[in-house]
């Protein structure tokens, strides 16, 4: 069975760094294109970070280009959201999902909400 669990969460003041981590069990992760989703309250999921299987070419959003970097460590089954100079904008709940289908186009395409498979989420809050 395909599970994903996040990890990394917590409080953070602006400008400071925190690296989540997402780990893959019942599955290989590097076979799957990954993607890092933020949930701010009352906003809509949007995909900041994605990775696509084979090339392991990546996306981000203008938001977060320059200070998020998503990679992997294939031996520990594991994806990875490094971050850098949060400010409040970035708080939210984090989700690592597992996208699902067979074909896709672009990682640009494949970095939103449809067709996952999703961890529990984990809280990020950046403030003084």
């Amino acid at each position: 069975q395909l599970q994903l669990v996040e990890s990394g969460g917590g409080l953070v003041q602006p400008g400071g760094s925190l690296r989540l981590s997402c780990a893959a069990s019942g599955f290989t992760a590097d076979n799957y294109a990954i993607g890092w989703f933020r949930q701010a309250p009352g906003k809509a999921r949007e995909g900041i970070a994605c990775i696509n299987k084979n090339d392991d070419s990546t996306w981000y959003p203008d938001s977060v280009k320059g200070r998020f970097t998503i990679s992997r460590d294939n031996a520990k089954n594991t994806v990875y959201l490094q971050m850098s100079s949060l400010n409040p904008e970035d708080s939210g709940v984090y989700y690592c999902a597992a996208d699902l289908r067979r074909y896709i186009r672009t990682v640009q395409a494949m970095c939103t909400p449809a067709n996952k498979a999703w961890g529990q989420g984990t809280q990020v809050t950046v403030s003084s």
